[in-house]
């Protein structure tokens, strides 16, 4: 890791050395799980280990039922149930893949908001931050392909909400949502192109996980004090971390362990509790449901969609510089699109001189209000338009923005942090005074 200094593989043997020079990989292996980590790594960072198993499962099991299942209008349904019915524990591939999902999820958005709390976004980690954001667009985009594969009610109406905000682009909206689908309707052509993207996505995330990796070992873990590790020598280095393996591997599997307890009950107990009854239906391109409910995950960001309606004054306001061209369903896509973008922008709007979330009074009270305000986009977006509904969630994604955009950037100038501790070793032994020093 550059910058600081620690031990690193040395072969011994003559194969060590042989295979050492032509391809390093037990080298790569061994710098990472001795990586120095900061010992005062508290649970919230326990997530990464299970997003990691988590990419794995929904792989594995992606790939088995992708055997059995036919990319088909006329067959994607019966396959499902074929699975379900006559594949040896098809039923419980498919739920475990089904659940395996939410769990990503659940997952991913704790390890994001954690990294808002502690700054883990600010200097030198922009770039893994905009990874991950990348990571979570790819994530997203597969989970949507995959809502659509079973060709359900919610599959196929969902298939035809989504694509149709391409639409609303201007100018060369239609072209795109044409692309999309293969056709000028969600089709055959659709279901193929999205089965292949959600087959080929999962690797694309492979591969930016591993970047995202090399970014953080790169720049080295943040924790939660925002305070760097000490890099003037190996002994100060080991004042403030300890190596990866074997004592936050084995703090990780443990925590992965108990997560697993609670994901494997939902999946024996209440498999079917996080979907929707009309995905069970097969598609009917000629009865459209009540209500239209992406997957949980989405609902936050589905809420910022349908909230600027054409009354909101912000929308009328805009179209009418725009002479229309940015119309009510063209402002919602960009919201909700937008709503990403300033998370992804964090490093830059927030001004802050210090960077954990733990030295700074005022950004706590914002922020547990922004944790409030996000599971609450996620309630409304699953009702329906109508008042109140449609208030909260235009006061929701109006705060949304508000705290990136405005409160962010505010606090850095007028906020007044405490001071956080001066090295890692200072708050490790604040925590655990009996605990031995690297010197013993």
């Amino acid at each position: 890791m550059a910058g600081i200094p620690h031990d690193h593989y040395e072969p011994k043997t003559g194969f060590q050395k042989w295979l050492h020079e032509r391809l390093p990989i037990v080298s790569l292996a061994y710098d990472t799980l001795m990586l120095p980590t900061p010992k005062n790594l508290n649970w919230w960072w326990i997530w990464g280990i299970v997003l990691a198993f988590c990419l794995v499962l929904q792989i594995v099991t992606g790939i088995i039922l992708a055997m059995h299942y036919t990319p088909h209008v006329d067959m994607a349904f019966a396959s499902i149930e074929h699975i379900m019915r006559n594949v040896n524990g098809g039923f419980f591939l498919r739920y475990v893949h089904m659940n395996g999902a939410s769990l990503f999820f659940v997952a991913v958005y704790i390890h994001m908001f954690r990294g808002l709390f502690y700054g883990s976004y600010k200097a030198p980690r922009e770039v893994t931050w905009i990874i991950g954001m990348l990571i979570y667009l790819a994530m997203m985009a597969t989970g949507f392909l995959g809502y659509v594969l079973p060709w359900g009610q919610m599959s196929f109406w969902g298939a035809t909400v989504i694509t149709g905000l391409f639409g609303a682009i201007p100018f060369v909206g239609e072209a795109i949502q044409t692309w999309l689908l293969g056709g000028p309707a969600v089709g055959n052509a659709t279901l193929n192109r999205f089965f292949s993207l959600h087959y080929l996505l999962p690797f694309v995330i492979a591969a930016l996980v591993a970047v995202h990796i090399w970014a953080f070992h790169t720049t080295g873990n943040n924790n939660p004090t925002g305070v760097e590790v000490r890099r003037g020598s190996k002994d100060e280095v080991k004042k403030d971390t300890l190596p990866f393996w074997p004592y936050f591997v084995i703090k990780d599997l443990f925590a992965l362990a108990i997560v697993l307890l609670v994901f494997w009950a939902v999946v024996g107990f209440m498999p079917n509790y996080l979907g929707h009854p009309d995905n069970y239906i097969e598609a009917d391109a000629l009865a459209t449901p009540a209500h239209i409910v992406p997957e949980w995950y989405f609902l936050p960001f589905y809420a910022i969609l349908r909230a600027f309606t054409a009354d909101v004054w912000a929308v009328q306001f805009v179209s009418w510089i725009t002479g229309g061209i940015i119309d009510a369903k063209f402002f919602g896509v960009l919201a909700m699109f937008g709503a990403i973008f300033v998370m992804a922008l964090a490093p830059w709007l927030d001004t802050s001189s210090v960077r954990s979330g733990k030295y700074r009074p005022a950004f706590k009270w914002w922020f547990r209000l922004l944790i409030i305000d996000f599971i609450v986009l996620m309630w409304v977006g699953a009702r329906d338009t109508e008042f109140p509904h449609d208030w909260i969630s235009l006061i929701g994604s109006t705060y949304w923005f508000a705290y990136f955009l405005v409160i962010l950037p505010l606090l850095g100038v007028f906020e007044k942090p405490t001071s956080p501790p001066e090295t890692i070793e200072e708050d490790f032994k604040a925590h655990y005074p009996d605990a031995p020093s690297a010197a013993e």
